[in-house]
């Protein structure tokens, strides 16, 4: 839009900065995940067991969006959720915390990587799919309600825009004029499954149009893009004017999980050079925004906030076994007596 502000040199730099920061945090996550599940791997074992998603490729989405979004808008994320969190300002003590199970975590080392809540910022994230549409949806009645010009904003997959909780979120969205924004991010796969195999239109951006809202799609996983279309659409929620949508064709670089074989995959020998990371970096220096060595500089900030995390994480302790109820269930019905009818459960 015309009137809207554009991306200047410096907001460039922002981007790249926080894309190789993500990117950053995730090699080290994929590091620590692995170090002690050799020699055969097994998901139970080491610092950080179960499953692991990682958003390696998918920083242009995170970084493009984030740029026009304050710690005072909501943002929910999805079961890979790293790269939205760090763009968002979630912090990284914290958050690396727990990931590994420890007591200085977001949740006191009881969520995991899936499930990570921050109310300093507003954010929050769930293993199901689709399951953060409707809570946004909330977010945003509230902040209607309130008269403020905060926003609300649901990052999801491609997947989860064939659930029911994504076209009862749009529709409702659009009903009540709510100042949230619909981001997809379509890397292609839902888990095994092509995008191809399950979903029926070529773009889920043109399903904006049964709800009388503005979509939009960026291709080629394009981070200026993506920072111009958010732009837009939380432009349009901040001034009143209801929901948007918005998908990006972004990039699973990795596996669906750490473990994930990928043999599914017949697209696997030309994903390195469809990196977002080097491909910006190199566009950057071929244009005179940055040099070899600011590039450097953003590369060892980066590790070093990375590497600070990991070793909070690390020397953090690990909850004690005989408080596993606390912070989840209540010790006792009697904790809760106005849930408890007379008689109930004797």
């Amino acid at each position: 839009m015309a009137d809207q502000p554009a991306l200047t040199d410096a907001g460039r730099r922002d981007l790249l900065r926080t894309m190789v920061l993500i990117r950053t945090y995730e090699e080290a996550i994929l590091r620590e995940y692995h170090a002690d599940k050799a020699p055969g791997f097994d998901i139970g074992k080491g610092l950080v067991p179960g499953e692991m998603h990682l958003s390696a490729g998918q920083e242009p989405v995170a970084a493009g969006l984030g740029a026009h979004l304050t710690t005072g808008d909501a943002l929910t994320a999805t079961h890979r959720p790293h790269h939205v969190a760090i763009a968002h300002g979630v912090d990284l003590l914290a958050m690396t915390a727990e990931i590994f199970g420890r007591e200085t975590g977001l949740g006191r080392g009881r969520g995991g990587h899936m499930h990570l809540f921050d109310p300093a910022t507003h954010f929050s994230c769930s293993g199901i799919i689709a399951e953060g549409l409707p809570p946004a949806l909330g977010q945003a009645f509230a902040l209607q309600r309130a008269g403020s010009d905060r926003v609300a904003v649901a990052v999801t997959g491609e997947g989860a825009a064939n659930q029911g909780a994504f076209h009862e979120a749009l529709n409702l969205a659009a009903l009540w004029n709510l100042p949230v924004v619909f981001v997809v991010e379509d890397n292609d796969w839902g888990i095994s499954v092509p995008r191809s195999a399950s979903t029926s239109v070529p773009s889920n951006a043109d399903r904006a149009a049964a709800y009388g809202i503005p979509g939009v799609r960026v291709e080629d996983n394009a981070v200026e893009a993506v920072w111009n279309a958010a732009r837009d659409a939380v432009a349009r929620a901040r001034r009143g004017d209801g929901p948007s949508l918005i998908e990006v064709h972004t990039l699973r670089l990795w596996g669906h999980f750490e473990g994930d074989a990928q043999g599914y995959r017949s697209d696997l020998d030309g994903v390195p050079g469809r990196d977002p990371i080097p491909t910006y970096a190199h566009a950057l220096e071929e244009a005179g925004v940055i040099d070899a060595g600011a590039l450097e500089a953003i590369r060892a900030e980066a590790s070093d906030r990375v590497e600070q995390a990991v070793a909070f994480a690390k020397a953090s302790p690990i909850p004690d076994a005989a408080t596993a109820r606390r912070h989840v269930f209540t010790d006792s019905l009697a904790d809760i007596p106005a849930l408890r009818p007379e008689g109930a459960f004797a």
